[in-house]
């Protein structure tokens, strides 16, 4: 599959919801816990699939807010493996010059963990290859509601007015992933059609590909044909296929 990508048609940011870790541990006889687990691998080799085809973001849906609602065992469980995990492969990633950064309410995480991840962050800021997004608690209408009361209170100390808020690009400096383009392409694992609560402004004109494959089990092979399949469409954004030609 990898063979069939046109390097000049690469969609610029990819976005993943990683579903399917405790569907997967589950079938097998083994603890939710297991899945998790397999999954960091997933995101080892999918992050590298990405690194070597020449993707330049890719943003990993790894904890949503809604997550801190599972039973207290398997959060405190995700959030030492999620920061073990990324501090193992901090190395790796400054040798792939991959920069890894973050979306999401820091301010809910364990202090320590985010004092870890963020020392993670700040090694890997000099890299300038493929920028790597941690999804980590965060929701968007978390997101979309703290974009709303940033430019509130901007406007309240007269630091911007109702005017300034003429088009979308206004309103994406106020959301956590300003600075970061729009992703071409939203990739789901697991089966579910649903886009969770992930990116909703972002993905309005992004192009879906939905497997069944659950997450720790989708391969670069997956992942090179989720961009050949991309490749294949026609991105209109609202546009006829005459006016596009």
């Amino acid at each position: 599959m990898k063979a069939d990508i046109d390097k000049s048609r690469l969609p610029r940011h990819v976005a993943i919801i990683m579903d399917g870790n405790g569907r997967w541990a589950t079938s097998r006889g083994l603890d939710r816990s297991e899945g998790h687990v397999e999954g960091v691998n997933t995101v080892r080799r999918i992050t590298e699939a990405a690194s070597e085809i020449g993707i330049g973001y890719l943003t990993l849906y790894t904890f949503s807010t809604e997550n801190w609602n599972r039973p207290k065992a398997e959060v405190d469980a995700l959030m030492h493996l999620i920061v073990i995990a990324i501090e193992r492969e901090t190395p790796d990633l400054i040798k792939n010059n991959v920069r890894l950064t973050m979306i999401g309410d820091r301010d809910r995480l364990p202090s320590e963990a985010r004092e870890r991840l963020e020392k993670c962050m700040a090694d890997t800021a000099h890299c300038t290859g493929l920028t790597l997004i941690l999804a980590l608690s965060y929701s968007s209408r978390w997101e979309i509601r703290e974009a709303c009361r940033r430019y509130a209170m901007d406007v309240m100390e007269g630091k911007a007015s109702v005017a300034d808020m003429d088009n979308d690009e206004a309103f994406d400096r106020y959301l956590t992933t300003a600075g970061i383009p729009d992703p071409d392409l939203l990739i789901r694992t697991g089966g579910d059609h649903r886009v969770s609560n992930f990116l909703l402004w972002q993905i309005a004109y992004s192009e879906i590909y939905v497997t069944d494959t659950f997450w720790p089990d989708f391969s670069k092979e997956d992942f090179y044909r989720s961009i050949a399949n991309y490749q294949q469409r026609e991105r209109r954004f609202g546009l006829t296929s005459a006016q596009l030609k």
